[in-house]
């Protein structure tokens, strides 16, 4: 296994991220991380976003307002 370097890593860690790249490039990218301390901040930072806005699409509209609109939305 050789290490994919910092630009490959970057340009491919949303896909990483999502398993959306290759069983090599799985491996590679992850041994990339194991070393290199900038790339890893960037990884810590993406698992981050991907969580909060995971999170954020699971709250839902207090119960008065989703009434409102959607009688707003049948009167329209």
């Amino acid at each position: 296994m050789t290490d994919c370097g910092c630009d490959k890593a970057m340009a491919e860690l949303e896909e990483y991220l999502h398993n959306e790249v290759s069983d090599q490039d799985r491996i590679d990218i992850a041994e990339h991380l194991e070393n290199c301390t900038h790339c890893t901040q960037e990884h810590l930072i993406s698992i981050t976003l991907i969580n909060k806005v995971k999170q954020a699409c699971q709250e839902k509209a207090p119960e008065k307002l989703r009434e409102a609109i959607l009688s707003r939305l049948e009167n329209a």
